[in-house]
């Protein structure tokens, strides 16, 4: 059987552990630079307030119905997430962290056990350890313990936000109950093409031949179709190291010199090295992006790209930043008012072993020197030692007039408790 833990309105309840009078009242969480809401409470989806909302313009709904904003607090929800995924992993070993905020665990060998038990006892625990809201949904594949799942949210009274999916009956009921843009895996143009073919739930969409699935989704689709039939074709994946490596960043204004968009991408590179000497990897691509404001209609828009193929495999911030700066000279036009930039890294590789060059290659110096480098920044914080290239006061600020304190991360921000 698996199970698909999935924390209840995540970044609003975060907000709530630590805000314990927030709970039953309206919260909506807001995008990078306050932009637009991407979390709700329960309260807040039911005033009718959509995700994606721009925030300027729900301002009167926000303050006629003291709904409490909140700015996005990665720190917080990251290491909260953090949390709760280490709470699940003593339930069982086999264990696939599938977001922020959900999970997938699969209980082999469980027949005699009573999942409804384990369920609650899964919800108890990761409350208390955690104060984070859960639901569990068990079924025999992962297409049906995400519907489980839905079951168990949507319903928390009748089922104790436990739901098992367990024999046909069931199964067919959950399908036949579940609307077909709700089904994991079908998007928003799928679901649209569906609808119009008169396939509106779940077991419409199963009821159709494998030829005509494998047709309109590909052979992903079929296997999401088997799944939800109760035919395990969808299995735990294991953590893997990503394949390409992005830092981009919309500016706090508009940048029309060639120094500031030099300094900005001369940061990204050396914040994308990072990461990869993180996960222990080097890259062999590089691309740099620039583009002007899309809704300054009343300004001239351009955007391009430039990608560089490096003569070596390196996660060094000097390399990087060097070939950054080069692709960002080929593509920079003077008299364009520049809204954001971005470095992506690719063709990423192991940092050991790597594949040589005989004509170039990385200097061995740059290796020890970053593990010093991140050493002390790891220990210190707020990126103690930068490189000449970058703005040694300038940190990257996004607007964030509703953020609420670091509790479990920073030091300067933890809970006072007054007795």
């Amino acid at each position: 059987m698996y199970a698909l833990v999935d924390c209840n309105n995540f970044y609003a309840s975060c907000e709530r552990v630590f805000r314990p009078e927030l709970n039953g009242k309206p919260i909506v969480v807001l995008s990078n630079n306050d932009g637009c809401v991407i979390a709700r409470s329960n309260e807040a989806k039911a005033l009718g307030i959509q995700m994606g909302a721009p925030a300027f313009k729900h301002k009167d709904i926000f303050l006629k119905n003291n709904v409490h904003v909140f700015s996005s607090n990665y720190a917080l929800y990251g290491d909260m997430s953090k949390r709760v995924m280490n709470t699940l992993m003593k339930f069982c070993p086999d264990f696939e962290i599938y977001s922020i905020d959900e999970a997938f665990l699969k209980f082999d060998g469980f027949q005699l056990f009573d999942l409804q038990k384990i369920g609650e006892e899964i919800r108890k625990t990761v409350f208390r350890y955690t104060g984070i809201p859960i639901s569990v949904g068990f079924a025999e594949t992962k297409a049906l313990s995400k519907v489980a799942n839905k079951i168990a949210k949507k319903f928390p009274e009748r089922t104790k936000g436990v739901y098992i999916i367990d024999n046909e009956e069931k199964r067919v009921k959950a399908l036949k109950w579940l609307k077909v843009e709700d089904v994991w895996g079908i998007g928003r143009q799928y679901s649209k093409k569906f609808q119009r073919l008169g396939i509106n739930t779940a077991y419409d969409f199963i009821s159709q031949s494998d030829a005509w699935v494998k047709n309109n989704m590909s052979v992903v689709g079929l296997r999401l179709k088997k799944d939800l039939e109760g035919k395990e074709s969808l299995f735990l994946e294991e953590s893997k190291k990503k394949q390409s490596i992005a830092t981009t960043r919309s500016f706090e204004k508009m940048y029309t010199k060639y120094e500031d968009l030099r300094e900005r991408v001369s940061t990204f590179a050396a914040t994308c090295s990072e990461k990869l000497r993180k996960q222990k990897s080097c890259c062999n691509v590089i691309m740099v992006f620039v583009l002007t404001n899309p809704f300054r209609e009343d300004l001239q828009q351009y955007s391009r790209n430039s990608v560089i193929n490096l003569p070596y495999s390196t996660n060094s911030a000097f390399d990087l930043v060097k070939y950054a700066n080069i692709a960002l000279k080929s593509i920079f036009k003077e008299g364009y008012s520049y809204k954001k930039a971005g470095v992506i890294v690719m063709d990423i590789v192991p940092e050991n072993p790597k594949q040589l060059s005989i004509f170039t290659t990385d200097n061995p110096k740059h290796k020890k020197l970053f593990e010093a480098v991140d050493f002390i920044n790891d220990s210190l914080g707020q990126k103690k030692i930068k490189l000449a290239s970058q703005d040694l006061k300038k940190t990257w600020k996004m607007n964030q007039e509703k953020l609420s304190p670091r509790y479990t991360t920073n030091i300067n921000e933890i809970m006072i408790v007054k007795v």
